[in-house]
């Protein structure tokens, strides 16, 4: 009865250190997503124009960055991103294209990107004033 009274503590702490080793190796080893700008202003442009804007994603993480989904607030805006990993300490583009018809005054639009990191959604942010269509 003694041996078990010391034996199960031991074990009970070699099973809290795996676990904390595990989780702190995982933490240590993971992607994280960083955004060289996290807005964009296209400042006054046309009714009707279309104008394209390439955000620089980079991986500041340990692990390879993989973007699942990009998706946009509505139609008028287009992400294109590529499917590729990005490695650590390496850079990646998202272009995202404004469709301005139909559409006037101020308007913001976010876009939501997805991935593996740490932070598993984040955000960054188009604006633009549309004014009515040239003569």
């Amino acid at each position: 009865m003694k041996t078990l009274n010391i034996l199960f503590p031991l074990l009970f702490l070699a099973f809290i250190s795996n676990s904390t080793l595990a989780q702190e190796a995982q933490s240590n080893s993971s992607a994280k997503i960083h955004f060289v700008e996290e807005s964009f202003d296209f400042g006054d442009i046309y009714q009707g124009d279309v104008v394209k804007h390439t955000f620089i994603i980079k991986n500041t993480g340990t692990s390879p960055l993989l973007l699942t989904n990009v998706a946009t607030t509505c139609g008028c805006t287009a992400p294109n991103w590529s499917r590729e990993p990005i490695l650590p300490g390496k850079e990646s583009e998202l272009l995202v294209k404004f469709d301005s018809r139909g559409k006037s005054g101020i308007q913001n639009k976010i876009i939501t990107i997805y991935s593996n990191a740490e932070t598993p959604q984040t955000r960054v942010k188009i604006t633009t004033n549309v004014l009515p269509k040239k003569g």
